[in-house]
């Protein structure tokens, strides 16, 4: 696992958590340089997703104990906020949740928090991965009929999916099947417990009311007083669409003015 650092090492630091199977530049590159001029912004390259290492994603408890001793090693134990794009909001949860370390303002970016016993879990993960894998590793699905779906929907839904297919990161030879496997799989077993409730840590969410009703319950299931912010948007269409937007609800949520 590696983690890229941006802006002044003194100023309020801010932890980017990318989503499933992500390049962490591809999936904030664009928010990146909106945020490190007031903000120190540290974002996370998950094992098995770097193509500077050689290493395979073990599991999300591995990979949230990496993150806690860097933050106890880089930032004296605490930090401002940590902001997780999808999958990376089990992260937050995860960090929030086992206090080794503290952030003062946990956003989850429209996670959908899916849980499966680990019978489900690895039916799941062995029917959607082989479909998904090739997109990952090649830029494109081998199958015809879900390449041809995809430039459909792109062209009906404007800016939207090239946005989210964007966050990806493209072709990624270097990335194994078995990483994505256990990226997906472990996300799905790794248990969030209910009704977080941390002193001095502030659970924000970013709602996308598009995604359905039943992601409130989820979010109110988990955390005990979250702030919801509820956007009238599909999932993280507000990172991939409107990047400024973002950056500046992040920013406001972080000087306590959401």
């Amino acid at each position: 696992m590696k983690i890229y650092s941006f802006g002044a090492k003194t100023a309020p630091v801010i932890l980017l958590l990318p989503g499933t199977c992500c390049h962490w530049k591809s999936n904030f590159g664009k928010v990146i340089p909106l945020l490190s001029d007031t903000v120190r912004v540290l974002c996370v390259s998950y094992d098995g997703f770097d193509e500077t290492e050689r290493t395979e994603f073990s599991g999300m408890i591995k990979e949230t104990e990496k993150i806690e001793a860097y933050i106890r090693e880089n930032c004296g134990g605490r930090i401002c906020a940590a902001y997780g794009c999808s999958l990376g909001g089990s992260f937050v949860g995860l960090l929030a949740a086992r206090q080794r370390v503290h952030i003062a303002y946990g956003i989850l970016g429209s996670s959908d928090l899916d849980q499966a016993s680990p019978f489900v879990a690895k039916l799941q993960t062995n029917l959607l991965l082989p479909l998904i894998y090739p997109l990952l590793r090649d830029g494109q699905f081998k199958s015809r009929l879900l390449q041809k779906c995809l430039e459909k929907r792109k062209a009906e839904t404007s800016s939207y999916v090239q946005a989210f297919m964007d966050m990806f990161g493209g072709a990624r030879p270097y990335v194994t099947m078995q990483s994505c496997k256990n990226q997906f799989y472990s996300d799905l077993v790794t248990p969030l417990p209910d009704k977080i409730d941390v002193p001095g840590t502030e659970i924000h969410i970013f709602y996308a009311l598009k995604m359905g009703e039943k992601y409130r319950k989820r979010y109110e299931r988990h955390f005990a007083n979250p702030v919801i912010h509820e956007q009238d948007l599909q999932h993280e269409e507000l990172l991939g669409c409107y990047p400024e937007r973002w950056a500046q609800l992040v920013k406001d949520i972080m000087a306590g003015k959401q």
